[in-house]
This record gives C-alpha cells, sequence and structure tokens, in this order.
C-alpha cells in the first residue's frame, strides 16, 4: 500500500499542472478509490504514442487502486472539439463515430487492465439532456466566460468565424464530470480551460469539485511540433514492430528522455541512472533508445516481436542487410521501358512521380544499395534489382 507522499508523487510525473494539489491529498486521504476520468473523442480510427501519454497516467491511478473511467466521447464528437482550431471544425457524422470506436478499446486495453476499467459512453447522459436540459446547461455560463479561451479569443480578435454550437462542447464536457461524479479529471494542457468548466459546474451542482491533471502534449518524431497524423510526425499504436522501432531510432538523444519521462513505465531513478551513464560516456544514448523502443513495442505486441524489430533494424542499418520479408514486384516489359519514377509509384513505395523526384535530388532513393542521380533513369531489359526508399521501404523488382 502506498502513502499519501508516494501516490501523489507518481501522480504528479510528468504533469505540468494539477488542481489543485491539496485537494487531490485531501481526496486520498479518505482513503477510498477516486473515480478517475479521461474523455477521448473517436476522432479517428486509431491512437498514437502522443495519446498514450493520458492512458499511461490513467494506468498509474489503476494500479494505485483507483477506479478508471475512460469516456468515449460518442456524442460530443459530433460537435468536434475547436481547441486550439483557428475555424470552425466539421462534425463527425454517426457513420465516422461508430467505425472509429471500434478499435479504441482494444488499444486502449493494450495498457489499461480491461477487468479494472470502466469503458463509458457520453451519449448515454447526454442525449437525455434533451432540448431544455441542453438550454439549461447552456445558462450557466456566459459569452464573456466562453471568450476567455485562448483559440475562441484569438478567432474573435480576428474576425473568423465561431459557430454558437462550439460554445456547448466545453459545457458538455464538463457536464461529463457531473454525470460521472469524477474525482480526478486528466486531459492534455490544451484543455484547461475545458477541464476547469468541469469544475465549476460540478459546484453549480453541489458536487465536490474534481481536481484536474494536466499532461503536456507529446512532441512527434521531429521534435517540434506535437504528435499528429497531420504533421506526419506520429507513431501510432498499430503501427508495426519495425516502423515503430524505427521511428523510436529516429528521434534525438534530448527528445528520447521526454519519451522516457511520459512513455516508459521505469522509474524516474531507473532513468535518472542511465542519464548519468550517458553523461559521463559509459553508455551510448542508442542503446537507451533500444532499450525505450523495445519496452515500447513488447507492451502493443509482446517481447518476441520487439527482438525481432531489433534485429531487423541491425540488418538493415548496421549491416545494411535487405530485410528478410522484403515484397516481389513483377513487371512485364513487353519491348517497352519503364522509368525508375513508374516503378516507385506503381509499388507504392512513393506517392507521386513528383514525390520520387524530390527523393531522388535528396539521395532518398537507391537501387542495389546505390544511390541514384538521375531521375530519368529507366530500364529495359529483363533484370532483378533492390530498391530502397528512404531509410525502411524495400522492394525487390523483377523486370519480365
Amino acid at each position: 500500500m502506498k502513502t499519501i507522499k508516494e501516490q501523489i508523487d507518481i501522480i504528479k510525473r510528468g504533469a505540468t499542472e494539477i488542481i489543485d494539489e491539496k485537494e487531490l491529498e485531501q481526496k486520498l486521504k479518505k482513503g477510498k478509490p477516486l473515480i478517475i476520468k479521461a474523455g477521448f473523442d473517436p476522432t479517428a480510427p486509431d491512437l498514437h504514442l502522443g495519446h498514450t501519454v493520458l492512458i499511461n497516467k490513467l494506468k498509474q491511478f489503476q494500479d494505485l487502486g483507483h477506479d478508471v473511467h475512460f469516456l468515449i466521447g460518442d456524442f460530443t464528437a459530433r460537435i468536434g472539439d475547436p481547441s486550439g482550431r483557428n475555424a470552425t471544425r466539421p462534425p463527425l457524422t454517426d457513420d465516422d463515430i461508430v467505425a472509429n470506436v471500434k478499435t479504441y478499446c482494444d488499444q486502449a486495453f493494450k495498457i489499461l487492465d480491461p477487468n479494472k476499467t470502466k469503458i463509458v459512453y457520453n451519449s448515454s447522459w447526454l442525449d437525455k439532456l434533451g432540448t431544455m436540459g441542453i438550454i439549461k446547461l447552456a445558462s450557466q455560463s456566459t459569452v464573456a466566460r466562453m471568450l476567455e479561451r485562448d483559440d475562441f479569443s484569438k478567432r474573435y480578435t480576428e474576425n473568423k468565424s465561431i459557430s454558437i454550437h462550439e460554445f456547448l462542447y466545453p459545457l458538455l464536457q464538463g457536464y461529463d464530470s457531473v454525470a460521472m461524479k469524477a474525482d480526478v479529471e486528466l486531459g492534455g494542457n490544451d484543455q484547461k480551460f475545458n477541464l476547469l468548466v468541469g469544475r465549476q459546474l460540478q459546484k453549480i451542482h453541489d458536487q465536490e469539485t474534481q481536481v484536474v491533471l494536466m499532461m503536456p502534449l507529446l512532441e512527434g518524431t521531429d521534435g517540434v511540433k506535437k504528435m499528429s497524423k497531420s504533421y506526419d510526425n506520429y507513431i501510432a499504436i498499430q503501427d508495426t514492430p519495425k516502423d515503430m522501432f524505427g521511428k523510436i531510432l529516429s528521434i534525438s538523444d534530448d527528445l528520447m528522455w521526454r519519451y522516457f519521462e511520459l512513455l516508459s513505465f521505469r522509474s524516474l531513478d531507473d532513468i535518472k541512472a542511465l542519464k548519468i551513464k550517458i553523461d559521463n560516456n559509459e553508455l551510448n544514448p542508442k542503446l537507451a533508445k533500444v532499450a525505450l523502443a523495445k519496452e515500447i513495442i513488447a507492451r502493443f505486441y509482446d517481447d518476441a516481436a520487439a527482438e525481432y524489430a531489433e534485429q531487423e533494424f541491425n540488418q538493415i542499418f548496421a549491416k545494411k542487410e535487405i530485410p528478410d520479408d522484403i515484397e516481389v514486384y513483377e513487371h512485364t516489359l513487353n519491348n517497352q521501358p519503364i522509368s525508375l519514377l513508374d516503378l516507385v509509384t506503381q509499388t507504392g513505395m512513393t506517392a507521386s512521380k513528383g514525390e520520387a523526384r524530390r527523393l531522388i535530388a535528396g539521395g532518398g532513393i537507391k537501387v542495389n544499395q546505390e544511390k541514384v542521380i538521375d531521375d530519368k533513369l529507366s530500364f529495359s531489359e529483363a533484370s532483378e534489382m533492390i530498391v530502397q526508399v528512404g531509410k525502411r521501404t524495400f522492394r525487390k523488382i523483377i523486370l519480365l
């Protein structure tokens, strides 16, 4: 059984802000499991490691014996959270939501214990509010209060459109906390306004206010922007072990420590000891990165997959060998030459000839391990070749 101080130390790990820590201490002193809430709108069919920052924190609360509620915002997804956006966000259709929800639980349960996790949908109470309920909820805030939110304020100042329904999103998210009687709500630090609305509405409904725990937005593999599919800097939970390993190994040494703190289940003392070894030149930082990659892959797959991903990575990058499971593509010439640009596009290695040209200009395409420098390269005779695009994409191409 952890002491109150030990619990708070675990809970605070990686958090950017807690409102407020004294309230959290008082709740923990009651000696009973707290209701821990984190909401996820099913806006995409898959989750990435940035999403798991919150799920990892839920896991920590779960391990401490608290009641974790994984909230799927199937109702609020119809509105779309406008946080951080400079334009009205188009709502999802019901079909989009149903399709996206299907994969969420399976992915979350790779971290959370399914037997100790309560999956809830906010449509189960928000659908029941009805028109009068929504109007009453809207009366519990003001336009001035809504315009305190940074993105709304900025758009209002710049004379950009703000739809009235967008004001409802923070209120509905806050009402979720009322319906769930949440003791603690987790969210990204870009969600502060919405999280505080939950506290406000709980006061109005004579409930003990929830503690708000904010986690940072994880930077993507570029080390600059937040992890997002939109920025193509993400590592998806459903990435193959090979791709996951390669992407984690590609992050900078400095960013590695951020990933260790927010994604690893190692203790902070272990991570500190690793950093000291690297600072003292007793350990190559790449080995620490390999350990991090294998830990994360094992979480979503298994130890064997992590080991194989490392071996395959070493084959490609350390030994400069071709992976075992390379795809084979056959093309019949019929006395008609074919350009390399056409080959890499037809095989799906690049999205377009334009992308292929840019890659060649940057030395990003190889044929039989030799960099291609001529974007007009073509082939007219039967042959076999290994074509590599970027660091991890290979095809064995057979020309007949």
